[in-house]
């Protein structure tokens, strides 16, 4: 900008010196031809658009023409005056550093903040002299006014469990069930009974009725105790509402597995937001995109869902993972020969095997409880492979109690099939 300044005040000094040598006579004609000019250009601009090096011109003209011919000018006296107060602050600035202390350097704030993230019972001094042992040379007061202002609370706020940790710890305990209707093509009402594990987000369909009877709800309660009886961490707590179709006897059949019954406050259906997410994905995923003929065909299409909704489907809570992810196949696995080839229907389920005894096994498998004995079982890392003829078990090579296994398999498939 000052060098546009300077050329423009070089241009107005030859047009003045051309003006001292010109007549009075050719003056005259020249300011009313510019006069004339400046009237009409009024008549269509309301206010014209300055540059700034023309109001340093027209706030240093101002100073040579008399007060009483300023009439001349299109801006009014109070807008010349404070031009030139503007342009003499702006000669008199002179440059001036900053008051207060100095900013923290951004990195070591990400330095100060990174140390509190990471190590939640220390203080500000402790942060502090850490960061001094560094090379860093900073005062207790700074390091506790960066952990103020980014919102991080003291050490022993910072040490404790967050609500998030709490929740999650307690809701690997926490059983939680509902119902939901399914009307069918003919207007016929379907009831279908579900639990939800909230600590894995698996979901188990217990029955689908017409009819919900407190037998047939009792009924199914016990069902879903024998399935859970072979999990090592069962559930200790049962969340449901306050609905009539769970009864008396379906809250016994719980309170005898020494489990808690916690009902929702009335009217609340947030206070079970796991089970009513869950029937709002079934319906959004699977029956609103198909019509139901009767019972058994909403039981097939349920259990289809629910296949793909523990083994397959993403959730955000798991890490984008599945409820009951797949395990990926081992080294070692079972000789076809020495194995036999039983069929998919003949497995044998580890909760029968440890309540009939487990007569095959060898080692210390032989004399364990029926108890470490199921624990054993579930905790097998194998997985079952299929072929188009054969069934193979892989078993991994670093598992202590492999050969057990693998032996006491051996001879329960090599017992002779009973007679139909």
């Amino acid at each position: 900008m000052s060098a546009s300044l300077v050329y423009l005040l070089l241009r107005q000094i030859p047009q003045m010196l051309i003006q001292l040598a010109r007549g009075d006579g050719a003056k005259d004609v020249e300011l009313l031809v510019l006069r004339h000019q400046v009237a009409v250009v009024r008549r269509q601009i309301y206010r014209p658009e300055l540059r700034q090096q023309d109001r340093f011109v027209l706030a240093a003209l101002s100073r040579l023409l008399p007060r009483e011919r300023w009439s001349a000018f299109f801006v009014t006296p109070a807008t010349l005056l404070r031009w030139h107060r503007q342009l003499l602050a702006r000669y008199w600035t002179y440059p001036h550093a900053r008051a207060g202390r100095p900013p923290v350097d951004p990195r070591l704030r990400l330095l100060i903040l990174r140390l509190a993230r990471e190590n939640p019972t220390w203080g500000h001094r402790r942060i502090q002299g850490e960061i001094v042992r560094l090379g860093h040379h900073i005062a207790p007061s700074t390091v506790w006014k960066v952990l103020h202002t980014a919102g991080a609370d003291p050490a022993p706020r910072r040490s404790g469990s967050t609500w998030t940790q709490f929740l999650t710890t307690q809701a690997r305990t926490i059983l939680a069930c509902d119902f939901f209707t399914i009307d069918t093509v003919l207007f016929k009402r379907l009831y279908v009974l579900f639990f939800l594990e909230l600590a894995t987000r698996r979901v188990h369909v217990a029955g689908v009725t017409a009819h919900p009877t407190s037998a047939w709800v009792t009924q199914q309660a016990r069902n879903l105790l024998l399935d859970l009886e072979d999990h090592a961490d069962g559930p200790r707590r049962l969340l449901r509402d306050r609905d009539t179709k769970f009864t008396a006897s379906f809250d016994a059949v719980f309170t005898a597995a020494d489990i808690d019954i916690i009902l929702t406050p009335p009217r609340a259906p947030r206070a079970n937001a796991h089970a009513e997410r869950w029937v709002g994905s079934a319906r959004r995923e699977c029956t609103d995109r198909m019509l139901i003929l009767g019972e058994r065909h909403l039981r097939a299409v349920l259990t289809e869902y629910v296949t793909h909704y523990n083994d397959h489907r993403p959730h955000q809570a798991l890490n984008q993972e599945p409820p009951s992810p797949p395990r990926l196949p081992h080294d070692r696995h079972e000789d076809p020969k020495t194995t036999g080839s039983r069929r998919p229907d003949q497995r044998i389920h580890p909760g029968r095997v440890a309540r009939t005894g487990f007569t095959s096994a060898t080692g210390d498998l032989a004399r364990a409880e029926p108890k470490k004995l199921r624990y054993r079982l579930l905790h097998v890392p194998a997985r079952i492979a299929r072929t188009a003829r054969r069934t193979w078990l892989r078993i991994a090579d670093g598992w202590p109690w492999a050969d057990q296994i693998i032996t006491a398999f051996t001879r329960l498939a090599a017992l002779p099939r009973p007679l139909t």
